[in-house]
């Protein structure tokens, strides 16, 4: 269709031109200008027809501002030192592509004054939406009510039900380690974790019963559960060793604890894994790989679940999400602390 110049000294043709001669709304043009799914190729066409018919060409900025997008998103954490918030990060950034969106990072340290300073000052850029990572994956306050563009929870969900989050799913995690396990020939299995006020220390230990009662099995005592540190696997492990002397293998609940574990079986002659196996949590590679025998442990799959927090945040900015808490699966990464009995 030939464009239609418009008359010398008239104004320049709007989005809200285009919409009206199209007959949509503002919003729906916007999406078919931009290129933008979710929009029919009857209607699509219908738009571009009427643009041409007006002579609607905007630049690239002006196609941002209509869009209501600024290419950018902020990703706020308490917890930037810390191993697993980074991962997170990293596979975030990584979605949203090198140059395609700038984003702007900050370190809330855990305090909620700071967080609404953060949240504030990142609003004030008019970013497109936010990434909010925990530090754990215990359940976080929302944001304020004030935030007006899409917010993405990740690895700590929202306490919010109405919120969208994105979180590891530690119950299938504890399934798939006792699992292994069990694969391994072990039947006498003990669980030592670390603190039962963390809900991934108590959604694994509800997966790893799970896969027990699937199995038959019963867990060799109670969960353990303690602090997240060496100190806490070496003491709780002598304990079960009093108690249990035919365990033959510990699923523990970081890989922290796991080297405590294993340096108190070493003490009590107990070879690993010919005696016992052990398993641990997080896969954190330097603890893993540093372990002797290197450490069979569960990995969250954390970049994975920064990308897909991301992907989250464009469809949310879409308007093309679903609420709720949303789990990316873990794996379990074999080393020498696991192997067949016998």
């Amino acid at each position: 269709m030939a464009r239609t110049p418009a008359p010398r000294g008239t104004r320049a043709a709007t989005l809200s031109d285009v919409a009206r001669l199209a007959g949509v709304s503002v919003a729906t043009a916007s999406k078919a200008l931009n290129g933008r799914n979710h929009v029919h190729p009857q209607t699509r066409e219908r738009v571009m027809q009427a643009a041409a018919q007006l002579s609607f060409s905007p630049n690239s900025l002006a196609r941002g501002l209509l869009a209501g997008r600024t290419g950018t998103v902020g990703l706020l954490t308490s917890d930037l030192v810390g191993r697993f918030s980074l991962p997170i990060l990293m596979g975030a950034e990584d979605a949203f592509g090198a140059g395609q969106v700038s984003v702007f990072l900050c370190d809330a340290r855990g305090d909620a004054i700071r967080e609404r300073h953060h949240v504030q000052a990142l609003l004030s850029r008019r970013v497109d939406g936010l990434i909010v990572v925990g530090s754990s994956t215990n359940p976080r306050p929302p944001l304020a009510d004030a935030v007006d563009v899409p917010v993405v929870y990740a690895y700590a969900p929202s306490e919010a039900p109405e919120d969208l989050s994105i979180v590891p799913d530690n119950v299938n995690a504890g399934r798939m380690a006792v699992e292994h396990l069990i694969a391994c020939g072990r039947t006498r299995i003990a669980h030592i974790s670390g603190d039962r006020e963390y809900s991934a220390a108590r959604d694994r230990a509800a997966g790893a019963q799970a896969a027990l009662d699937a199995a038959g099995l019963e867990l060799v005592g109670e969960v353990a559960y303690g602090a997240w540190e060496e100190g806490w696997g070496r003491a709780a492990a002598g304990m079960l060793l009093d108690r249990e002397p035919d365990v033959d293998a510990v699923l523990c609940g970081s890989d922290q604890v796991a080297r405590g574990v294993l340096d108190t079986l070493r003490e009590r002659g107990r070879r690993v894994p010919e005696d016992v196996a052990v398993m641990g949590f997080d896969n954190w590679d330097v603890l893993a790989t540093g372990a002797r025998p290197q450490l069979t442990s569960v990995d969250m799959n954390l970049e994975e679940l920064g990308r897909a927090a991301a992907r989250a945040l464009f469809e949310a900015i879409d308007a093309e999400h679903g609420r709720a808490v949303h789990t990316v699966q873990c794996r379990v990464v074999v080393r020498g602390s696991t192997a067949s009995a016998g």
